[in-house]
């Protein structure tokens, strides 16, 4: 790897305003942000995960990789991975091949010390938030109803549900709670949408821990807790810089999770790589139904830079897997399944388009794809309304196999002007921006509530939460079952509950039973993951 001087130079950032970690990385101070962010962002979306794997994070890398091969500024910004699945059975975020982020392993576990610091100030709030009840220092405040969960980073399912405080009153409160994952908290949605120390502090102030008995909501900074979080993400809070595996410029940080959060890396990182660069890649969230919804409706709402395009990421494998192949016959050949899969891709192209973004599809390329098959995606593509579809072979060649692909998204961004159309207005109920997502993205035909869920969002318009809709669903369909492949219609939106995270300034509405906290699976990939006297990590993303 270059030294990491060498790499911030290249983007005309001053050494001495940085703050290095080591020889690879380095914190960027809000106080050497440059002063404007002229740089045109586009965002890299896909088609609906499959078991095959789609490759955002790799196309996201490779794409920058080959802008910078062509002679343009460019730079990436990218979501930090959870550590706590890699012990299980997720792959790592750092991408794939010849097109990683580097250091790869470090990135994927510690890396600057920003996950144990939102943890820490998120398990510190709980903690106060016991400690308020237990002592009345707010009035009517009972422990039973705070809300607030603890948070690990461990893959851990005996801790989703637990009783704290059984010791007695020494060591009460006596109460039924449960952790979630890090990436979960709402603490790393706000680190991901602050813009600056005063908007991090308001946000902070804001969370709601819990409710008093007579229906007011309890904040953190009713209970005084704001300033020792403040102190505890402070430098969490400044990106952290580092470089891809041909040696240009990468920006990562926060990492909050697709299908219960936005799912986006932080404002601050897109702002400081526009204020640098001419071209910023940057990656949403899952597919377009759910994390790239949340880009524009949560993240460019609340004050995100507005994208000036689109890539749409697609497989061969992934299109056959919505068109009913089975996932042990993904690679024979199978012209007319994905034929019938791109209905996915189609509907994906036209939540961008409906979006006003100018789209382009790139079609993540593996060896068993035949040349029939891609045509029939560049065809469903094209027809669909994306301006090309085009080859992306990031994984196997880096930067030079995605030159094509770099070439059609500088025209996309040079001749095609964005015209960003939100879904919802702001000041629509919260009931009307739900059954807006649910009939014009997610293709139902009715949306049910469950049962409180009309009297909560009501409860919440009276607090003055109107904030944008966070969708937590399953992320394998655009419904709200896993079981529904391609582009379902006519389906039922279940809203089984509505909960609030007025710090991160969201309602978030959860379709269906969403699991919050992972559980280890019967083969980890824990087993295989070891140092070596050396002190070599093994095992991890397959080293």
């Amino acid at each position: 790897m270059r030294a990491i001087q060498d790499v911030a130079a290249d983007i005309g950032l001053n050494w001495e305003q940085l703050e290095p970690y080591g020889r690879d990385r380095a914190k960027v101070p809000l106080t050497a942000f440059p002063k404007g962010n002229d740089g045109k962002l586009i965002v890299v979306t896909a088609i609906t995960p499959t078991p095959a794997g789609e490759g955002k994070t790799t196309t996201s890398i490779g794409l920058t990789d080959g802008l910078r091969q062509l002679g343009k500024n460019a730079t990436l910004t990218i979501r930090q991975p959870s550590l706590g699945p890699l012990f299980g059975r997720k792959g790592g975020g750092t991408g794939g091949g010849k097109a990683t982020v580097q250091p790869a392993n470090d990135i994927n576990l510690h890396f600057t010390g920003d996950f144990h610091a939102i943890e820490s100030a998120h398990n510190l709030l709980a903690a106060m938030a016991d400690n308020a009840a237990r002592n009345g220092d707010v009035d009517q405040f009972d422990p039973q109803q705070i809300t607030w969960r603890r948070v690990t980073d461990a893959e851990d399912r005996a801790l989703r549900r637990v009783i704290t405080g059984v010791g007695g009153r020494a060591d009460g409160p006596l109460r039924e709670t449960g952790f979630d994952i890090s990436a979960a908290s709402e603490i790393m949605a706000i680190m991901a949408l602050a813009t600056d120390y005063t908007d991090l502090r308001d946000r902070l102030s804001n969370i709601v821990v819990g409710w008093t008995n007579d229906r007011q909501p309890v904040t953190a900074g009713d209970i005084n807790s704001v300033g020792s979080m403040m102190v505890l993400l402070k430098d969490a809070l400044k990106p952290n810089l580092v470089q891809t595996i041909e040696g240009n410029p990468a920006i990562v940080h926060t990492g909050p999770f697709g299908n219960i959060a936005h799912g986006c890396s932080s404002i601050l990182a897109d702002r400081l790589a526009m204020g640098l660069s001419d071209f910023v890649i940057t990656e949403a969230g899952f597919g377009a139904d759910l994390g790239f919804e949340k880009f524009m409706d949560i993240k460019v709402r609340q004050g995100g830079a507005k994208p000036s395009a689109a890539v749409v990421v697609a497989t061969v494998r992934g299109l056959k897997w919505h068109g009913g192949v089975k996932s042990t016959e993904l690679n024979n050949p199978n012209t007319e399944a994905v034929n019938i899969g791109s209905a996915n891709l189609r509907h994906a192209i036209h939540i961008v388009n409906r979006y006003g973004l100018p789209a382009v599809v790139a079609i993540n390329r593996f060896p068993d794809d035949s040349p029939d098959e891609i045509a029939e995606v560049r065809r469903a593509a094209i027809e669909a309304g994306a301006l090309a579809a085009v080859e992306a072979k990031g994984f196997a060649e880096g930067g030079s196999g995605m030159a094509e692909l770099a070439e059609v998204v500088i025209d996309a961004v040079e001749h095609h002007r964005a015209d960003v159309r939100l879904m919802y207005d702001d000041d629509d109920s919260i009931i009307t921006k739900v059954e807006t997502l649910a009939s014009q993205l997610y293709k139902a035909s009715n949306t049910t509530w469950g049962p409180m869920t009309r009297t909560t969002a009501r409860r919440f318009q009276d607090n003055g939460w109107d904030f944008p809709i966070c969708i937590a669903k399953t992320h394998l369909s655009i419904s709200a079952n896993p079981q529904l492949r391609g582009a379902p219609e006519g389906h039922t939106f279940p809203v089984t509950e509505l909960r609030i995270a007025a710090g991160a300034r969201q309602v978030i509405a959860l379709a269906g039973n969403i699991m919050t906290l992972p559980g280890l699976p019967a083969d980890p990939n824990a087993f295989d993951i070891d140092l070596s006297p050396e002190g070599e990590v093994t095992g991890l993303l397959g080293t």
